[in-house]
């Protein structure tokens, strides 16, 4: 079967948006609508017009695309794409958290479910961040949650002393000093950038920090150098379309990967077939509680706002 064809076809038919993350398979980044990072996701999902959104992603981003539309069809190709870092932040241990800290206002990192959300107060992406933490009046003290790196991150830029929750990611902490070390002395050229979501140790390194739009934009700034690019390895897809030529290097991970590279098993899981599958039968279809919706719309909008 043509699934790129079919796909094509059940898009019109359906009146459906494809919308993918940078890290997924390169045929499926190929046959989206718009392939974007989490903030830039989240803008599409709250504008589109599209009946049916076909989330190509993770199930947090789906569960997110679904609270900024009640009233339209939300599918994701498969319900075991999920991530580590919002399964590290239970709501039943971050709620108790929260609540002993009642004078903290809660900023939670888009990578969580909707019941996390729903406890927050505003909702930032690795995009913006910065500018979140930065619009809330100084005395006012911060719970972070759920990643630990990006939070220490943001202290750092900020100089903010945040409450942060001990959440991670397995792929962005999956990054070997070792191994870059010695890759660096094979490319003493290469300029290293990196995810946020990174090690401290890593992001020591690099001199360019920022999401996955923002280190794409920061290469074709610069399309004649060479790069050691330190986040998932599905953003070598699109970085490759958009500056063809350049040297690109995906960071090293530890030995006890599949890949020399970091991937996400979870944003793998996701295929063409399974894409064409749940446009065919427009399932599996993500749904979210309605009081438990407008709880978590409140922070997302705000982030909106301030985007």
């Amino acid at each position: 079967m043509d699934y790129r064809k079919e796909i094509a076809r059940l898009k019109k038919e359906k009146n459906a948006v494809i919308l993918a993350h940078y890290y997924q398979r390169p045929e499926i980044q190929d046959v989206a609508d718009y392939v974007g990072d989490s903030l830039g996701l989240s803008q599409k999902a709250a504008e589109t017009e599209a009946d049916m959104i076909v989330f190509a992603g993770v199930h947090f981003m789906a569960e997110t695309a679904k609270i900024l539309n009640p009233d339209k069809k939300v599918v994701l190709p498969d319900l075991d794409a999920g991530c580590s870092l919002a399964d590290s932040c239970p709501p039943e241990a971050f709620e108790p958290f929260v609540n002993d800290h009642p004078e903290h206002i809660v900023v939670t990192y888009i990578n969580c479910s909707a019941a996390i959300k729903a406890m927050s107060d505003l909702v930032c992406t690795s995009s913006n961040a910065l500018d979140i933490v930065n619009s809330i009046p100084e005395d006012i003290p911060i719970i972070f949650a759920p990643d630990r790196n990006l939070g220490k991150y943001i202290m750092q830029q900020t100089g903010r002393d945040m409450l942060l929750w001990d959440g991670s990611c397995v792929v962005h902490e999956a990054f070997s000093m070792d191994k870059l070390t010695s890759l660096h002395m094979e490319y003493p050229k290469a300029e290293i950038i990196a995810h946020p979501e990174s090690e401290t140790h890593i992001l020591k390194t690099a001199s360019y920090i920022g999401s996955t739009a923002g280190m794409i934009n920061h290469v074709k700034q610069q399309p004649e150098k060479q790069y050691i690019v330190g986040t998932e390895a599905g953003i070598l897809h699109q970085m490759r379309k958009e500056v063809p030529g350049t040297d690109l290097i995906p960071m090293p991970a530890l030995e006890n990967n599949t890949c020399a590279c970091s991937e996400c098993a979870y944003m793998k899981v996701n295929t063409l077939e399974k894409l064409y599958r749940c446009m065919l039968e427009e399932t599996p279809e993500i749904e979210v509680e309605e009081n438990l919706r407008k709880k978590a719309l409140r922070p997302i909008e705000r982030m909106l706002a301030l985007s």
